[in-house]
C-alpha cells in the first residue's frame, strides 16, 4: 500500500516513455552494455560529466556519439594526443586587422556534449585545462570569461592505464567526472550479434540509423523531475556512512571527498527515477555507490601491489554496513 502512495506523488510517465524511446534508439547499434547506457542516462539526469574507460574497441566512443544523436542538442568530438595545448581545447584570441582588436574563436569545448577521445593521451598541462570548465560549465580567457550553453556535458574515453603513451589524470579532474564506467568485452552471444548486425548494415554508418528523442528543453524538465524523487533521512546517512568509510579504510591510501557524497545523493534519485520509481531505495545507492567511487578513491602501494582493485574494495565497504531497512 506504502508503494502506491509513493507512484501518485511524481508522475514520471514522460520521462519513462522518453527513456525507453532512447534505449531502444540506442539499441539499435549497441548490442548488450545495458548497464552503460543506463548509467549513461542515470549521468545526464544528474547533470554530470562521465569517464568511460575499456581497452579499445568496446564502443565506448559510438555510445558517446549515439547519445548525442538521441538529443537534439550540438555535439564535439576532441582527440586527445600529446602534443595538443591547452588553446586546442578551448580556442584562443585571434587579432582583427578590421577592427584592431583580438577576437575570442571558441575552440571545441563549445558545444552542449562534448566527446574527448583517449583523455588520458594527452599531458597535465591540457588535462588542467579542463577544470574550470567542468565543475564551472565556463571558461576564462584572457580575463574574459564565456559561459556554456546548457545542457553541457563531457564524455571522456580512456584505455586502461597499462597501455603505452597514456598518462595518469590528475585526481582533482577525476573528481570532476560523475561516474567511471568501466566497460567489458561482450559474451559470445552479443559478439555474434555484432557481427551479424555489421553484415546486414554493409556500408550504412552506424549511427545513421538513430534519430532524436529528446530536447535540451525535456531533459531541463527531467531534471527538475529527478531532484524532487524522494530520499530518506536514514538513506542519506547511509551515503554518509559508505563515504566516510572509504576515509578510513585501511587498504585505501585516499578517501572520497564530499563531492562524492553529493554525487550518491543525487545519482541514485536519478536512477530511482530511471526505475519509475519516485524514492530511492538502498539499491539504488548501490547500484550508483560504485561508478561514484571507483576513481575517487586510491589504494595504499602495498594494495596496489598485491593485485586488490579499488572495485573490490568499495564492494567490501557497501558489505560491511548495515541496509538501512
Amino acid at each position: 500500500m506504502a508503494d502506491h502512495i509513493f507512484e501518485n506523488r511524481l508522475d514520471l510517465s514522460g520521462l519513462q516513455q522518453n527513456v525507453k524511446q532512447v534505449r531502444a534508439e540506442i539499441g539499435k547499434v549497441i548490442v548488450g552494455q545495458e548497464a552503460m547506457v543506463d548509467l549513461l542516462l542515470t549521468a545526464l539526469l544528474a547533470d554530470g560529466h562521465v569517464l568511460i574507460e575499456g581497452v579499445p574497441g568496446v564502443a565506448k566512443t559510438l555510445t558517446a556519439k549515439l547519445l548525442a544523436r538521441v538529443i537534439s542538442v550540438d555535439f564535439m568530438r576532441i582527440q586527445f594526443t600529446p602534443d595538443l595545448m591547452p588553446s586546442d581545447v578551448l580556442g584562443t584570441s585571434v587579432f582583427n586587422m578590421k577592427s584592431s582588436e583580438f577576437e575570442f574563436k571558441p575552440g571545441p569545448i563549445f558545444s552542449n556534449i562534448v566527446l574527448i577521445d583517449e583523455i588520458n593521451r594527452a599531458p597535465a598541462k591540457t588535462q588542467a585545462a579542463l577544470f574550470e570548465v567542468m565543475e564551472e560549465r565556463q571558461v576564462t580567457v584572457d580575463g574574459h570569461t564565456y559561459m556554456m550553453k546548457s545542457p553541457y556535458l563531457v564524455v571522456a574515453t580512456q584505455n586502461p592505464i597499462e597501455h603505452e603513451g597514456t598518462y595518469r589524470l590528475p585526481e582533482a579532474q577525476l573528481d570532476r567526472f560523475l561516474f567511471k564506467i568501466v566497460v567489458h568485452y561482450p559474451n559470445l552471444e552479443q559478439e555474434i550479434d555484432i557481427i551479424s548486425r555489421q553484415h546486414s548494415r554493409g556500408a550504412q554508418p552506424a549511427t545513421g540509423k538513430v534519430l532524436p528523442v529528446l530536447t535540451s528543453e525535456s531533459l531541463h524538465s527531467f531534471r527538475l523531475l529527478t531532484q524532487a524523487v524522494h530520499l530518506e533521512n536514514n538513506l542519506m546517512k547511509y551515503i554518509a556512512q559508505i563515504v566516510h568509510e572509504t576515509r578510513n579504510n585501511p587498504m585505501l591510501f585516499l578517501g572520497a571527498s564530499p563531492r562524492a557524497s553529493v554525487a550518491i545523493l543525487n545519482t541514485s534519485k536519478a536512477y530511482a527515477a530511471l526505475q519509475a520509481r519516485d524514492f530511492v531505495t538502498p539499491e539504488d545507492i548501490k547500484v550508483v555507490a560504485l561508478p561514484v567511487l571507483r576513481h575517487r578513491i586510491m589504494l595504499n602501494p602495498d594494495k596496489e601491489m598485491e593485485g586488490i582493485s579499488t572495485d573490490e574494495v568499495v564492494k567490501q565497504i557497501i558489505d560491511k554496513i548495515e541496509v538501512p531497512r
